[in-house]
């Protein structure tokens, strides 16, 4: 193992931490952006899902982007614009300069997001073992991070700007830094590459399957950012302080699940962690539309965090299996997916809870999780160019690091 990938693989592990740290302090300030700026309830929706529509859209663009530049440039330079973006809406006054802000944020957030996981795919091929679920890991660790320091603003009422701007000053030129160190992984073997831009190295008929978890990982995963608080509270009789708990407990037990993901994946392979994480995931729903009350809601929550966790990084790890002569346009195709099952995650439990229960509502993503039990063969490990049927090691220097290493 090359000192060009562990500092490629440390590097691009701070990379996901910062960005974790950013959305988390989007997300958890949307009440105060919305003081902020005067946007009207009917509005915030508006906003909110013009943020992974255009996430979506700088996702396509990036799949074009790395066929002229490695992935490892592109997220360089998108680090930087998500974090100016939110600086810009902490510092705007008009809704125009907020729809601007949020413009630039979710464009940008849809090339970090496809370009950061192009580089841990490639890194885990390099690595020849799974590493895939620790990046991850990081992100999880960042977004706790942020969720507190928003915390710690809004008890003190700071202002947006004041708030972000120390996170930002110190998370900007750190990024910028560390991007020094970006690998690229090792290539595909030449007679695995597709013909440079067509895209057609993927067939989105065998993409299907993964992105259909992709769309349910993240409609569970939505359900419990946008609905687990409300849930607890006018469902579970809970207090508003206690209502507050269960997305916090379950951003840290998906940092515990993503901690030791890999060491699952490598012992019992990554058909049977899927399979595992989707039979939790949907026991967490299953007690969470059951609970007689509110400890016993947050448990269900817990084991959400478990389960869901090690889906969305295995997905695209298996993306890269699958596709390892085009694994970046792979991964750029399946990351539009984030955004699709987040957008649907988010007003499907509140169309169900008001036409129906909402203990009612938690059923349907449980049975969409479940759903990813069929899908969980497209996960087992691609025999490689070498006829085996696990990755093999690689120990070659890196050629491709964005800084010439």
């Amino acid at each position: 193992m090359t000192d060009v990938l562990r500092r490629g693989r440390a590097s691009l592990a701070f990379g996901f931490f910062a960005q974790g740290v950013a959305f988390a302090l989007l997300v958890t300030r949307i009440p105060a952006i919305q003081d902020r700026y005067g946007v009207s309830d009917a509005l915030l929706p508006a906003f909110l899902a013009a943020v992974p529509i255009l996430a979506g859209a700088g996702s396509v663009a990036t799949e074009r982007l790395v066929r002229r530049v490695p992935p490892s440039l592109v997220l360089r330079w998108s680090q930087p614009v998500v974090f100016l973006a939110l600086l810009g809406v902490a510092a705007g006054d008009r809704m125009v300069e907020l729809g601007v802000a949020l413009g630039a944020f979710g464009l940008s957030v849809g090339a970090l997001d496809a370009s950061m996981n192009m580089l841990g795919v490639s890194l885990q091929r390099s690595y020849g073992r799974s590493i895939m679920l620790s990046f991850h890991a990081a992100y999880s660790l960042g977004g706790i991070l942020g969720a507190s320091l928003a915390w710690v603003g809004a008890r003190w009422d700071f202002a947006l700007f004041v708030s972000y701007l120390p996170v930002m000053v110190v998370l900007l030129p750190a990024a910028l830094v560390g991007s020094r160190w970006y690998a690229d992984g090792e290539p595909a073997p030449a007679a695995e590459e597709p013909e440079k831009g067509s895209g057609a190295g993927v067939g989105f008929k065998v993409l299907l399957p993964l992105c259909l978890v992709m769309t349910f990982a993240y409609i569970g995963d939505s359900t419990v950012s946008n609905w687990s608080a409300k849930y607890l509270e006018d469902v579970l009789g809970s207090s508003e302080q206690l209502a507050t708990v269960p997305y916090n407990v379950y951003m840290v037990t998906t940092l515990l699940g993503r901690a030791i993901g890999d060491f699952g994946v490598r012992r019992f392979g990554a058909v049977a962690v899927v399979r595992g994480g989707a039979v939790v995931a949907a026991g967490g729903f299953a007690v969470v539309a059951g609970a007689p009350g509110a400890w016993v809601g947050m448990l269900g929550f817990t084991l959400l965090g478990l389960g869901l966790c090690v889906l969305v990084p295995q997905t695209f790890a298996a993306a890269g299996r699958m596709f390892p002569g085009a694994s970046d346009t792979a991964v750029a195709r399946l990351n539009v997916f984030n955004y699709v099952g987040f957008l649907i995650g988010s007003a499907l439990v509140g169309a169900l809870g008001d036409a129906w229960s909402y203990r009612g509502a938690m059923l349907v993503p449980m049975v969409l999780v479940l759903v990813t039990l069929v899908y969980a063969r497209s996960f087992e490990t691609q025999p490689d160019r070498y006829g085996g049927g696990h990755e093999r090691p690689r120990t070659a220097d890196v050629g491709r690091g964005s800084n010439g290493l």
